[in-house]
């Protein structure tokens, strides 16, 4: 088993297995390779109960007993990925390690996500003994090959990390801190160009906990994360590599969490990056990594396994993992809170929120109205310039726009503009026009209209929106339409959704901070999921989720982790159905992260076969001027591409155009 700093918890899924007999051992893997065919069972029962330690002594023994290589053995008597996974099991962690990095710079082309997984997540230790176990096993110098491979500001961040002397001390200097965020923000914002050997050293040489406190206070300082500096100023394997080096600081185990989940979405598995950070991290942060798998995508890693992989293989691979966290009674308190910590310290890093749509400088409403009237005379339209001046004035100045357009030429700008335009691009720009009360009204009118009711509508507007937003919008419901928005929503739902839509719609959130007595007693009410019915638990979640402030709602959260072992919205979706699960897992999303909240109902929108155009143009009208601009950053981060790219691949036409435009940029 690895070994553990001092007074640290044991977080692997693999233990050393009691009454250890390596002979005994030996001899079992030999009868189960004996003969025609082998007892595939025996053996990954066998090995997978083993430490890596008590494996190499079985390997002296078996060699001893029988003067045959164990390994060898295995290699010929296995085959595919199920060989691959035993042998990578039976060998010292960095030779294993030294293999793959081996196979990444061998042959034609260079498995460079290999080598950036392995270089920027293993400790100094662990490189020290990567390097001697590459040099015994293939009588080469690591560096030498890397350098022989590799290119570039890549190849030099590689050099450094190949060095293993990241400073381990963790006495932090504020001075040094200051220092290395103001040289960061200077070799890549404030500079034509990038200094990449700035980014270089800090990022390769500085220890975990002073880069920590180097990206909270280059947040403070610049207003925006340094993985959105690195994306924006670098590029290619070497932008890769310095992301994947600030994940393993920030948590290396939600870095391996996020690449299973990666190795196995979609169609195919990635097989070579299973096996690797199964074998890799089997004994040293499995716990922590199938927590936090398990509350950042909501399903266990034992799950995702079991459905994407089979035969011996599938089970070897459910050995390493050593449990299923969706099954009762198996969450881990200490990872459950690395897990809540994810969203729990950016909810409470005060991170400025920014729109993408900015009002426009030498802002002239009698030119702006003159340009959009030549755009609609005569025949045709001129479509560039009417998206070119809506999409580049704040929504204050497009009402000026109006009026000054009807003083003007005594005609209704909105009017024209409708008679003009047409489809999802009409839909953009008439939405852009009105004032955001008005347009969060119009909204909620239509999901109300006609045959059926559109529930995610509904959801998404009154779960995200704050106390002023929707106090302004049952003004507008009201003006516009000459109801009040609770009698709308009476009569066009019914039971607990109304209800809970009613009382957000009320616009009467608590404002306040957090209370820890009154969080633990919100958390104790909504954890007792056993007494009482149904509709009593729904009621219990409603007086919580629905008037307790955003901040006292963090610490109710926080509270009912530390009671059950389980993230809220794992309980939601366990105990509730329907539209009462969907606003409530909504509004605690919100809570969470809004800028994700909305970053996930964009992707939605544009994955798959079609585009949900409406959900599309909702969410771009509405954040434009809020925090569309954090979207964006929550949207590369999770997905892996820019929104830009996402909205470039699944639109056309001037509807493209427009929604670029709003977007703002690419990432």
């Amino acid at each position: 088993m690895a070994k553990l700093a001092q007074g640290a918890k044991y977080r692997g899924s693999i233990h050393n297995f009691p009454d250890f007999n390596p002979s005994q051992d030996a001899e079992t893997l030999y009868n189960a390779m004996k003969g025609f065919g082998s007892d595939k069972e025996a053996i990954l029962e066998l090995i997978t109960s083993r430490s890596n330690r008590q494996r190499q002594e079985i390997c002296q023994n078996y060699k001893s007993l029988y003067g045959k290589d164990l390994i060898a053995d295995l290699k010929y008597e296995l085959t595919g990925k199920f060989e691959r996974l035993i042998v990578g099991l039976m060998r010292p962690p960095a030779y294993s390690d030294a293999k793959e990095i081996k196979d990444a710079i061998s042959g034609v082309g260079t498995d460079e996500k290999c080598l950036i997984e392995i270089l920027a997540s293993r400790t100094n230790e662990q490189i020290h003994q990567l390097v001697a176990a590459y040099k015994d096993a293939y009588e080469r110098d690591l560096e030498a090959d890397i350098i022989g491979d590799t290119s570039g500001h890549f190849q030099k961040m590689l050099v450094v990390l190949v060095q293993g002397t990241r400073e381990e001390d963790d006495v932090v200097s504020e001075d040094l801190v200051q220092q290395d965020v103001q040289d960061l923000y200077e070799a890549g914002e404030l500079k034509w160009g990038t200094d990449e050997a700035q980014f270089i050293y800090v990022l390769g040489n500085r220890s975990k906990q002073h880069l920590r406190l180097v990206f909270d206070e280059y947040l403070k300082t610049t207003g925006k994360p340094i993985e959105a500096s690195i994306r924006g100023e670098l590029s290619g394997d070497f932008e890769k590599l310095m992301l994947a080096t600030v994940k393993c600081i920030r948590s290396t185990p939600e870095y391996f969490a996020e690449r299973l989940f990666k190795a196995m979405k979609g169609l195919g598995t990635r097989d070579n990056t299973l096996i690797r950070i199964m074998v890799s991290r089997s004994e040293l942060d499995m716990l922590d990594i199938r927590e936090i798998f398990r509350t950042k995508y909501e399903k266990s890693l034992y799950s995702m396994i079991k459905n994407d992989t089979s035969g011996e293989y599938k089970k070897t691979l459910l050995k390493l993992c050593g449990g299923d966290d969706d099954a009762a009674g198996k969450f881990f308190p200490e990872a459950a809170q690395v897990a809540y910590q994810m969203w729990e310290l950016s909810a409470v890093a005060r991170v400025e929120v920014k729109g993408t749509v900015h009002p426009a400088g030498d802002f002239n409403p009698d030119a702006d109205a003159k340009a959009l009237r030549k755009a609609m005379k005569g025949l045709g339209t001129d479509e560039d310039t009417i998206t070119d001046i809506i999409t580049h004035r704040s929504n204050a100045q497009r009402q000026q726009i109006r009026q000054t357009f009807k003083s003007h030429f005594g005609r209704d700008l909105m009017a024209d503009l409708k008679s003009e335009l047409s489809g999802d691009l009409a839909r953009l720009i008439l939405g852009l026009m009105m004032p955001p009360a008005h347009y969060d009204a119009k909204q909620l009118k239509k999901a109300m209209e006609g045959a059926g009711t559109d529930e995610k509508a509904l959801i998404e507007i009154l779960a995200t929106r704050t106390n002023a937003e929707i106090r302004a919008i049952n003004e507008a419901y009201k003006e516009d339409y000459h109801k009040s928005l609770e009698d709308a929503l009476s009569s066009d739902t019914s039971g607990h959704f109304r209800r809970i839509l009613i009382s957000l719609a009320t616009g009467n959130r608590e404002e306040g901070g957090e209370d820890r007595d009154r969080a633990r007693e919100d958390a104790q009410e909504i954890a007792d999921t056993t007494s009482g019915d149904r509709s009593s638990l729904e009621t219990r979640f409603m007086t919580i989720l629905c008037t307790r402030s955003y901040q006292h709602l963090r610490r109710v959260f926080q509270e009912f982790i530390k009671m059950t072992n389980y993230d809220v919205e794992h309980t939601i979706k366990k105990e509730m159905s329907g539209d009462v699960r969907d606003v409530f897992v909504a509004i605690v999303q919100s809570v969470k992260n809004k800028p994700l909240f909305f970053a996930d109902k964009l992707y939605k929108s544009m994955k798959g076969a079609g585009t949900e155009e409406k959900t599309l143009t909702r969410i771009m009208v509405s954040r434009s001027e809020i925090d569309l601009f954090n979207i964006r950053q929550e949207f590369i981060e999770k997905y892996d591409k820019s929104l830009h790219q996402a909205i470039e691949g699944d639109t056309s036409g001037h509807f493209l155009k427009a929604l670029l435009a709003v977007c703002g940029g690419e990432d």
